[in-house]
């Protein structure tokens, strides 16, 4: 993770520097050890003593989102930061995400059945549902999408059946091929630009053909760093935030970015490996429904950048610029290493 976040400081350095923004690796860097400091903290108390407070926790991410709601400051038409004199404090919703799965892995590991009942299927849901709501209100989509894949795992882990996965698959196709005759034409329009980006290549299709042009120049070895057309002369946009990966493809290459997924698989796999050792069942969901959130977030950005998925803006972690998400990061890789640290105290 410390080598990831690395890679990020460099590449924002790298993307920013002929820009007003030419100061924001500093501030990454001062996030980055900010987010060391939090690990430290979060690992030096027993998950256990921290699973007594989940409630109130969770109680606080809700008052959080309301909050940002009412008070809030909008960035891209979306309410959901935090702003005192035109700085932005940080944006809840990345905080969110570690108390839903706090308050999931609390609720799952205290049912003692080997099947989820229905009743507790809805508890679950509702408990996921509430913030995803919330944040749907701001409106921040990719946000709130980042919540399903805690509940599909934590459901998973904690003895969905079968049947209930078919049906949730049936009824989501459903709804989702129902809904196309509910869209507006501007939605419909959206949709046809996303599978056919040159339909408006100077409206909603020009971030991602940038993005694929970047991409795609790196060749195999890349142009290096500082060297990337696409990124230097500005055409490619949100480049040192949601398309991070396009500067890294562009100066880096296929060899730079293969590299750089390889790592993310290893955290993963370490991740996995953390819930499979854990000493009990709350320590297991802990683990893996952090290993859900951080895939999540790897597919959706790098398939956004190869137009593979949808604009969404979800940050890639540790690299893309953000302090909220970089502390959010760290704290949920405290709360793994927590749980591998206590694998043996009974």
């Amino acid at each position: 993770m410390l080598l990831v976040a690395f890679v990020g400081i460099v590449e924002i350095r790298s993307a920013t520097h002929h820009s007003y923004a030419d100061v924001f690796f500093l501030k990454q860097l001062y996030w980055v050890l900010f987010g060391i400091l939090s690990l430290i903290v979060v690992v030096s108390v027993d998950y256990h003593a921290i699973a007594e407070n989940i409630p109130y926790i969770y109680l606080a991410s809700i008052l959080l989102l309301l909050t940002v709601l009412v008070l809030g400051h909008t960035v891209s038409g979306t309410r959901g930061w935090f702003s005192v004199a035109g700085h932005n404090l940080g944006q809840p919703s990345e905080f969110v995400k570690i108390a839903v799965i706090l308050a999931l892995s609390r609720f799952l590991a205290e049912i003692r059945t080997e099947y989820l009942p229905i009743r507790d299927i809805f508890k679950a849901g509702a408990i996921a549902g509430a913030p995803f709501l919330l944040i749907l209100l701001q409106p921040d989509l990719g946000s709130a999408l980042t919540i399903l894949p805690i509940l599909a795992a934590g459901l998973y882990l904690g003895g969905l059946k079968r049947r209930w996965i078919l049906i949730g698959l049936l009824v989501g196709t459903t709804v989702i091929g129902m809904s196309w005759f509910l869209l507006k034409p501007y939605q419909k329009e959206r949709i046809y630009t996303f599978l056919d980006p040159q339909r408006d290549p100077l409206g909603r299709g020009y971030h991602a053909i940038q993005s694929k042009i970047a991409v795609g120049s790196g060749g195999i070895w890349g142009k290096g760093l500082g060297k990337g057309s696409q990124t230097e002369l500005g055409f490619l946009p949100e480049r040192h935030t949601d398309f991070i990966f396009s500067v890294i493809g562009e100066e880096m290459g296929f060899l730079g970015t293969t590299l750089l997924l390889i790592v993310y698989f290893l955290i993963l796999i370490r991740f996995i490996h953390v819930a499979q050792t854990a000493r009990d069942k709350l320590g297991m969901h802990i683990a893996l429904g952090a290993s859900s959130l951080i895939l999540f977030h790897v597919m959706v950005n790098v398939g956004m950048v190869v137009g593979f998925m949808p604009i969404t803006g979800i940050p890639l972690p540790l690299l893309s610029y953000g302090g909220s998400s970089i502390l959010a990061t760290f704290i949920l890789l405290g709360l793994v290493i927590n749980v591998r640290m206590r694998r043996f105290i009974y």
